[in-house]
């Protein structure tokens, strides 16, 4: 038992007392009771199994807390109006019944009468015995908040066992007050048990008298299960994540001219000096534009050809870049080692160490598998130069497995094996998806021979991913990928337990979101609403990993197409490629304001006016970009366009959807049929544009099962603008 804040101790020992409540409600084995103490109002609930929790909706410093008016006209909704010395509150508490789990939410308002600093302030959940004793409680916090990532806390009481819990804090609707006061919102929601929640940051500027500001908005979603194995716990968590989301109120999506940010990011690509360096004749991408110190990465070169060849092969376009990058894939071969390499053999002996793994002969873990994906993949497509560097590697590959038993350091020399960094920090372990992208690597290597020893290795990696539960993460685009390799081989053996492992996956990567908008300091000039971050400790979000995200959940989704998927995850990944497309236009520096952009990142340097996109993108008291520009970051554009906008070429037409979708049937010159993917509870938006400046044709839209076709609108930009749902078969005729 930890022990209490002198707000836990007061409020414990008022809520021992008979206080009367303004409001009750029950939703199924829950029961709610409004009540007030001296400087709170409390949302006092009976749980499953004799379980009690308070949550603190108002406070006041003090004991002068008034209620002067209630109203609770509607069955599970009430509204308070409230008084104290500092001033006037505003309380509205609801409990939502429209799935099996209710869902409790309750919002607070402030207007001050004078300006006002924050100090200190309490937390809002206090976990009470059956006699408001704190001690006689205990329980498991399975995840929280870091950083500025979503503030929520998962947790099951366990003494008593009586319920499960997801705390989210809407962080968006308190912009305002870090506005005003200089905050951030970042590790708001924390605490031990008993005492947990959100309390308000203490202000560096006062709060503006007669001026009314949100300080708590936050949605708890209840049940009844005590989850008892870490299956249960992640789709548990997946569960109640979507429940809320559902509810939350959702920021408006900005349509962004994808085809427009695609151009001008490729011919800066093309162009740029700063973005190639030569070496013996061959050009290579650089990782970070006018980046001329660190040598070629074969990742860098694989991770911007392969979201080329998606454009290639939706455009028809021929691309003589694509050849310039093919052209050097092969000197990163290592004969010696048997495998190819991280560093340009030619190069490495220009490494100076001035990071850890900046020398010759060092690998990071996951970057010797993912080059081998890409390889893969392109191999996949019939080249042979990408199927010979793919085979080759493979034995070491599987002896660099074997050798560290499918559990992998941080880094390691290539010829000797020798561990440089086996840990990310100490106690965590090191790199743990990189089980899931080699299992992913060795389904490939299944694919391309049919060789049985590969699917059996791919069998044996994702087994060892048993028991890290949230901890899987280590690098966001490396977990999405595992999670698909683990949809996959649930597929073809039938063994749920990989079925399991990819929810797993899946729910780590969603517990590394931001469910929420920074609408404060540079916050203001680009949306943050579901992004992912690429580490579990990352101060920021990046455009790498986040593009990566996106393209393996567009894979899941259709691999999953025909398994009877955890509605609650279709509605996540969906969800999250809706967000990506109207956000990820915010990491190219050229659409925010140069005030805003380090002047000196750490690597390379940055051009305002340059197509090529900010690796990062922070809280909205810090400058973006001080990581520098990511010239392998440069597939953004490349990987939303082939996935979003279908091509009717005999029509001159564009069919954008910010959904995922599954192409059904397209008859060139006259129809179009295509199911979107995605929870059909939540709406989507579809576009029909014309590639000239021709007149649309007249366009009829209709959705299966509906009698009536559906209406668009015209826009601005002469598009049809039309509102859909998803889990909808879609199909589209035109004169």
């Amino acid at each position: 038992m930890n022990a209490l804040s002198p707000w836990a101790i007061s409020a414990s020992a008022e809520l021992a007392g008979d206080i009367p409540a303004v409001f009750e409600h029950t939703a199924g084995q829950f029961h709610f009771k409004v009540t007030a103490t001296s400087d709170s109002i409390w949302i006092q609930t009976e749980l499953p199994g004799g379980g009690h929790v308070a949550f603190r909706a108002a406070y006041s410093p003090g004991s002068d807390l008034e209620i002067t008016k209630i109203n609770n006209n509607k069955q599970q909704e009430v509204d308070l109006d409230l008084s104290s010395a500092i001033g006037s509150q505003k309380v509205r508490i609801t409990v939502d019944e429209t799935q099996q789990s209710p869902v409790l939410r309750y919002t607070n308002s402030l207007t001050p009468v004078k300006d006002m600093l924050i100090s200190g302030w309490p937390k809002d959940i206090l976990f009470n015995g059956k006699n408001n004793n704190p001690e006689q409680t205990a329980g498991k916090i399975h995840a929280g908040q870091f950083g500025i990532r979503t503030g929520f806390m998962y947790l099951t009481q366990t003494r008593p066992k009586s319920a499960t819990l997801l705390y989210l804090q809407n962080l968006t609707a308190l912009s305002d007050y870090c506005e005003q006061t200089e905050t951030s919102l970042g590790d708001t929601v924390a605490g031990e048990w008993p005492e947990l929640g959100f309390s308000l940051p203490a202000s560096k500027k006062p709060l503006k008298a007669d001026k009314a500001v949100i300080l708590n908005d936050a949605f708890i979603a209840f049940d009844q299960e005590i989850p008892n194995d870490e299956p249960a716990v992640m789709r548990l968590y997946l569960d109640l994540l979507a429940r809320i989301y559902l509810l939350l109120p959702l920021p408006a999506t900005k349509y962004q001219q994808w085809p427009d940010i695609l151009k001008k990011g490729l011919k800066d690509l093309i162009s740029s000096p700063g973005c190639w360096s030569q070496v013996n004749g061959h050009h290579y991408f650089n990782a970070y534009v006018c980046d001329y110190k660190t040598p070629p990465e074969i990742m860098v070169q694989l991770a911007v050809l392969l979201p080329l060849l998606d454009y290639v092969e939706w455009s028809g376009e021929d691309m003589e870049v694509m050849k310039v990058i093919k052209n050097g894939l092969s000197s990163f071969y290592n004969k010696e080692i048997g495998s190819i390499v991280r560093w340009l053999p030619a190069a490495e002996h220009e490494l100076e160490g001035e990071e850890e793994q900046k020398l010759p002969m060092v690998m990071d873990s996951w970057y010797l598998h993912h080059p081998l994906l890409n390889l893969s993949r392109l191999a996949l497509k019939g080249d042979k130069t990408a199927r010979q560097l793919f085979l080759d590697s493979l034995e070491f590959t599987i002896k660099v497995a074997h050798h560290f038993k499918y559990k992998w350091p941080v880094f390691y020399k290539m010829d000797t094996l020798e561990v440089i960094k086996a840990e990310t920090a100490p106690g965590k372990g090191g790199e743990k998806d990189v089980a899931g992208i080699y299992a992913h690597v060795m389904l490939q290597a299944w694919e391309l021979t049919k060789e049985k020893r590969y699917l059996n290795e791919a069998e044996k990696a994702a087994k060892t991913l048993s028991g890290f539960g949230f901890d899987v993460f280590y690098q966001a685009n490396n977990t999405a990928f595992s999670s698909g390799a683990l949809l996959r081989l649930y597929k073809i053996t039938n063994n749920k337990l990989y079925l399991d492992l990819s929810y797993m996956c899946l729910a780590a990567i969603f517990r590394n979101a931001q469910l929420w908008d920074c609408n404060y300091g540079y916050g203001k000039y680009f949306q943050t609403f579901f992004s992912v971050f690429p580490l579990n400790d990352a101060p920021y979000t990046a455009v790498y990993e986040e593009q990566e995200v996106f393209c393996a959940f567009h894979d899941y989704l259709k691999h999953a197409e025909d398994i009877d998927l955890l509605p609650s995850a279709r509605l996540l990944m969906a969800e999250y490629i809706r967000c990506l497309i109207a956000r990820a236009a915010y990491y190219y520096p050229t659409m925010l304001p140069k005030e805003m952009l380090e002047e000196q990142p750490k690597v390379g340097e940055l051009d305002p006016n340059l197509w090529i996109a900010l690796e990062d993108l922070h809280d909205g008291w810090e400058k973006s970009g001080a990581v520098g520009q990511e010239v392998y970051g440069a597939g953004n554009a490349f990987g939303i366009l082939p996935r979003h906008y279908i091509r009717v070429a005999a029509k001159d037409l564009l069919v954008y959807l910010d959904y995922p979708t599954k192409l059904i049937s397209g008859r060139k010159d006259k129809s179009l049929s295509f199911k979107i993917l995605g929870d059909g509870r939540l709406n989507c938006e579809m576009r029909i544009g014309k590639t000239t400046g021709d007149k649309l044709p007249h366009v009829l839209v209709r959705a299966k099962g509906v009698k009536n076709p559906i209406e668009g609108k015209l826009t601005d930009n002469g598009q049809l603008k039309y509102i859909l749902s998803g889990d909808q078969q879609i199909s589209i005729s035109w004169d």
